[in-house]
């Protein structure tokens, strides 16, 4: 018995979690040092993250933000596109649509955040372990969580932890 604890204990000590990468880390990790003092720490913290961490995860994005990568200056959407990269690609499929569907018609989040709306459905239909952002206004916003936490939960659905690059520095 002891045996098959440790070796479950094992396996489950060695699985990588799963990270969704919306687009605005990409934005962060590709952009000019910012002269706003919050925004450059933050661009720090993403860079430290990315330069530290991320190999401790299986990092995916979507489709999603492959289209608002982009978009904008060439030269900028090229450093996004390149990091994109090596990183894996999933596919907008009509479950995640249907689900984002609900948090917009649910009012959760308004319908200028529609875009918003896919990337948590993204990581709630996929069972992503983390959502990575910085928008803080539309998805780590700890009241909007709530909210589409219960929506989450009503459809069976696990909600994964959406967090800043700061959240997930480990120790």
């Amino acid at each position: 018995m002891i045996f098959i604890i440790n070796t479950f204990s094992f396996v489950i000590e060695n699985m990588k979690a799963k990270v969704y990468i919306e687009t605005s880390i990409i934005s962060y990790l590709a952009a000019k040092q910012s002269r706003d003092l919050i925004v450059a720490a933050n661009q720090q913290i993403t860079h430290e993250w990315w330069d530290n961490r991320r190999n401790l995860f299986d990092l995916f994005s979507s489709s999603l933000v492959i289209e608002e990568a982009s978009k904008g200056d060439s030269d900028a959407a090229n450093k996004r596109l390149a990091i994109l990269n090596n990183i894996n690609i999933i596919g907008l499929n009509p479950e995640i649509m249907k689900f984002a569907g609900m948090i917009i018609n649910g009012r959760i989040l308004p319908t200028k955040a529609s875009d918003d709306a896919i990337h948590i459905s993204v990581a709630i239909i996929y069972s992503f372990d983390y959502l990575l952002t910085w928008n803080c206004k539309h998805i780590a916003n700890a009241e909007i969580q709530k909210q589409i936490l219960k929506l989450a939960n009503k459809f069976g659905y696990e909600m994964p932890v959406i967090c800043t690059p700061y959240e997930l520095l480990g120790e």
